[in-house]
């Protein structure tokens, strides 16, 4: 069973308090929207998680293993994984060759072709076999959104962070990537999901956290959270009939 407990949060920088006792588990295979205006303090809380910053207060546990003090490698290992909103493959590894990357550089146990048969596996499920010789800087965005959550599926995680999974993707690909993140969740595996696209966060999220300077302001269901007036006020705008403009990408928070 799947639990990750996230409690009492706080990360500070200088005299700017960027989480404020943030609380929320999550249990078993659900496929949750983290959201927020700019600065609302996302991408603290995602690298409080995947192990990138310590809080300075507050605990994490993953299955009963306390992560808010491992390194990143230690976290990827105990099960929680995650994605960049900047795509990081290694450019001019083929496909396959990047997907052997993080069985290999995390000294996992399996045999040289026991990791190929996963890749292999990884690439068939994501449909992308028929690029396993290409190279990475040959792929479009959004193939590129692809190939890192093909690597991050060779290792396994209980829960997969997703960031910002959309952007720079062009339309036609989106329902495409849509497809394999419920896909991913069908497979057993909690997803969260980070991002501006409002349309594809409400199409796909079963829960909705919203975070606003530091505070988690709403954790429910998504047609309950987008009418709850704290959520309407903080980011969605004061008129809930008028349509949201898209935020600009988050780059500090």
């Amino acid at each position: 069973m799947i639990k990750l407990v996230v409690k009492d949060l706080h990360k500070k920088f200088g005299g700017l308090h960027v989480l404020k006792g943030v609380n929320f588990e999550i249990n078993g295979p659900e496929l949750i929207g983290l959201i927020g205006p700019n600065g609302a303090g996302k991408t603290t809380l995602t690298n409080i998680l995947d192990g990138a910053i310590k809080p300075n207060s507050g605990t994490v546990y993953l299955n009963d293993t306390r992560i808010d003090q491992l390194e990143p490698y230690q976290v990827a290992l105990a099960g929680l994984g995650r994605t960049f909103q900047v795509t990081r493959s290694f450019r001019r590894m083929t496909v396959l060759e990047n997907l052997y990357v993080p069985a290999l550089a995390m000294g996992r146990p399996d045999s040289k072709p026991a990791i190929h048969d996963k890749a292999m596996s990884v690439l068939e499920f994501l449909t992308m076999d028929h690029l396993r010789n290409e190279f990475a800087q040959a792929l479009s965005g959004g193939q590129q959104k692809l190939l890192e959550l093909g690597r991050l599926l060779m290792l396994d995680p209980d829960i997969v962070i997703l960031d910002e999974p959309f952007a720079g993707v062009h339309p036609r690909l989106m329902d495409i990537i849509h497809e394999y993140i419920r896909r991913v969740n069908d497979e057993g595996k909690a997803i969260i999901i980070i991002s501006h696209q409002m349309d594809s966060i409400f199409s796909l999220s079963q829960r909705l956290l919203v975070l606003n300077y530091g505070d988690l302001i709403a954790d429910g269901e998504p047609e309950v959270v987008k009418h709850d007036p704290a959520v309407i006020e903080a980011y969605l705008g004061s008129d809930e009939d008028e349509e949201e403009p898209e935020p600009a990408t988050e780059t500090q928070s």
